[in-house]
């Protein structure tokens, strides 16, 4: 495990997925991350990567060959290499090797960095492609934060605020894949009340999100966490049955629609990067 931390904010990191698995408000000692009870979810914020959610069987095309990948592709079960470290900045960095390429056929590199400024958490990601071909792939977060169900407040206390969207047109999930089918959610002024039914059948999935810019908090107190991102098109919104969390995930790329044909290449939301080309993205939460 590794920790940074300044005057407002500390961080621990494991080099195994290179996952964010805790953070603390030193002004209050207040946790802000999912404790991972395995009980309901064993993860706390995975990296998804090459691909993000499931593939139709577990499996895809690319070249005429048939490759099995497991659900949110296999960066979160892989030691990251530490390439950088100081009191408030880690970088990570994962690079293809052989065992890699027999399930993604991709030379590549994946860096992640962690960055603490004032009261802010930035992570920011690069893929380069360093494979004479090219390349496919998505990535996504999947970050889950504490529901603070003490002190006289329960789960549906909490609420989501929207920077820009008035509705929400979600793809149901079918077996894990995302069906072609869409349903409107009905926000008010902007926002969306938290309930444990909320995600009873599963991940709220968007490919239209017009918003940026998310706040987390309590109707009842001044918990507030806000959330944004940058160069992810698509985001998913989960918790685990009756558990005290919730994921706000930014993606590139989603699970394969339920007639997908399995070809790599035809993938929705799948990208493309040329040869020594790179792609770039960040999340940040502040805390307020």
């Amino acid at each position: 495990m590794i920790t940074i931390q300044n005057n407002r904010l500390k961080a621990t990191l494991n080099e195994l997925g290179a996952e964010l698995t805790s953070l603390i408000n030193l002004e209050t000692g207040k946790e802000i991350m999912w404790s991972g009870n395995p009980d309901f979810w064993g993860g706390i914020s995975p990296v998804l990567f090459p691909t993000v959610g499931a593939l139709k069987d577990d499996q895809y095309i690319f070249e005429g060959q048939t490759y099995k990948l497991p659900r949110h592709g296999f960066a979160r079960r892989r030691v990251f290499e530490v390439k950088g470290f100081s009191e408030n900045e880690v970088v990570f960095e994962l690079n293809s090797d052989e065992e890699s390429l027999k399930i993604y056929p991709f030379e590549f590199s994946l860096e992640i960095k962690y960055a603490l400024v004032e009261n802010k958490l930035t992570v920011s990601y690069q893929v380069k492609n360093l494979s004479e071909k090219e390349m496919y792939f998505s990535l996504g977060a999947h970050p889950g934060f504490a529901i603070d169900t003490k002190n006289g407040s329960s789960y549906n206390d909490y609420e989501i605020a929207f920077s820009d969207d008035e509705k929400l047109e979600v793809h149901p999930l079918v077996d894990n894949l995302i069906s072609n089918k869409t349903k409107t959610i009905e926000l008010n002024n902007k926002v969306l009340p938290l309930t444990y039914e909320l995600f009873s059948k599963d991940a709220l999935v968007m490919t239209k999100l017009i918003s940026r810019e998310l706040i987390l908090r309590n109707r009842k107190n001044a918990h507030k966490v806000i959330f944004s991102f940058s160069n992810f098109p698509y985001f998913g919104i989960w918790a685990a049955k009756n558990a005290d969390f919730i994921c706000l995930e930014p993606w590139q790329g989603i699970a394969d629609l339920e007639n997908h044909n399995q070809e790599f290449t035809e993938k929705f939301g799948i990208l493309k990067l040329e040869k020594n080309e790179d792609w770039k993205a960040h999340w940040a939460v502040e805390l307020e």
